[in-house]
């Protein structure tokens, strides 16, 4: 396990432009980019296998600090692919044929790894066909520009964006370094229909639990809260992260989920 751990966060680490160490949910939850019930909210529904993406039309907004953390709570089973060009049109011959998350370091033109465009972004949305788990970022402040981007500029099919069951937003305020983020919006989907709001930052920072696309069993949720209530202070790397979002999964395994 101990090496899976290890190939799990040497992919996380690629996503590394800015040097440092990548920060973990316990380092964001610190820094009050997202709050204890959020944090707890997007594990539940992350470690149950829904694809999402981050967005922010600002550089340094902290969007892929924020998809990597949230990547450590994919399901242990889940080998984390950088979504290349090459990685993806094999995928989506069948090749491999293993269920895994594949990350698009971000939606782009740019010619930088794991950046996907045209032809290849709808390849790689298309491995939701396969069952894949698929997680990316992009330059974006909201749902409609999202879609837009992807759908209208891209040529991406509805269905397959409408399978990114969380859109999450972020905004930033101040420059570096004494920057302030945090997550503003989370938008929930069922995969094929359209999304709702679940989150707004400024509405006392609750989840509507009432939602039709909240879409998380209570009993788990509390148990993802409980988890990061009690784990150790000194826990604060993305390897001590995930090996204990793996024993906690062992530890849970029967808590039965929707």
């Amino acid at each position: 396990m101990n090496g899976e751990i290890s190939k799990h966060c040497d992919e996380l680490n690629r996503c590394n432009q800015r040097g440092g160490r990548m920060l973990s949910v316990f380092d964001l939850l610190a820094a009050k980019t997202l709050d204890l019930d959020l944090a707890a909210y997007l594990m539940a529904r992350i470690s149950k296998g829904s694809s999402f993406m981050a967005g922010s039309v600002p550089g340094g907004a902290g969007k892929t600090t924020v998809m990597c953390a949230l990547l450590n709570f994919v399901p242990i089973d889940l080998p984390i692919v950088a979504a290349t060009e090459q990685a993806v049109y094999e995928a989506s011959n069948g090749k491999p044929k293993q269920r895994s998350c594949y990350v698009c370091h971000e939606i782009g033109s740019g010619d930088y790894f794991a950046y996907l465009w045209a032809d290849a972004l709808r390849t790689y949305c298309g491995l939701f066909e396969h069952g894949h788990l698929l997680a990316t970022n992009l330059h974006a402040d909201n749902p409609e520009q999202a879609k837009n981007q992807i759908c209208n500029t891209n040529g991406v099919p509805g269905k397959h964006f409408n399978k990114f069951e969380l859109l999450i937003f972020l905004r930033v305020e101040n420059a570096y370094p004494g920057a302030r983020r945090w997550i503003e919006e989370v938008y929930s989907g069922d995969g094929s229909s359209g999304h709702e709001l679940i989150f707004h930052a400024n509405d006392k920072r609750t989840l509507d639990e009432n939602s039709e696309h909240y879409l998380a069993d209570p009993e788990y949720v509390t148990a993802c809260r409980d988890f990061l209530t009690k784990v150790s202070p000194n826990v604060r790397t993305i390897e001590d992260t995930r090996r204990q979002v793996v024993e906690f999964h062992s530890r849970n395994k029967d808590i039965k989920t929707d």
